[in-house]
């Protein structure tokens, strides 16, 4: 019971900035935040980030998952997932282990996705280049 309690608390919104907001500087939080107004520096957490459709984010940005609805340039490192939606657009780099994106969003980066390859996989490749 003690991990849903903690699980619930991750998945909170925790921070919020409105898009009437604009903010330049470090950003670090607990629990998730959405930006829907417009931020200009560097973000870091562990949680999860959410870009609103109205959000514009120019930023390196290092989270443990990242939504994005809404308009990011920089360069975008997630521990888990980063998604794409219809209405995002991304300009920069990514790095993340799952990378989803969805048809109608604008993707202008570089990707570079984890792909672990399963040994027996692997061996039956070996083997089937051998002489």
């Amino acid at each position: 019971m003690k991990g849903k309690n903690n699980e619930m608390n991750e998945n909170k919104i925790a921070g919020f900035f409105d898009k009437d907001s604009e903010f330049k500087g470090d950003l670090f939080f607990k629990g998730s935040f959405r930006i829907d107004g417009k931020f200009k520096g560097t973000i870091n957490s562990e949680s999860m980030l959410i870009v609103g459709e109205k959000g514009k984010v120019e930023a390196d940005i290092n989270v443990g998952y990242l939504i994005n609805n809404g308009e990011i340039k920089g360069n975008i490192q997630s521990r888990e997932k980063v998604e794409i939606n219809s209405k995002g657009r991304v300009i920069g780099t990514i790095i993340s282990p799952k990378l989803v994106i969805e048809e109608g969003a604008y993707l202008e980066a570089n990707c570079q996705t984890s792909n672990k390859v399963s040994p027996s996989l692997t061996e039956k490749n070996q083997h089937r280049n051998e002489p």
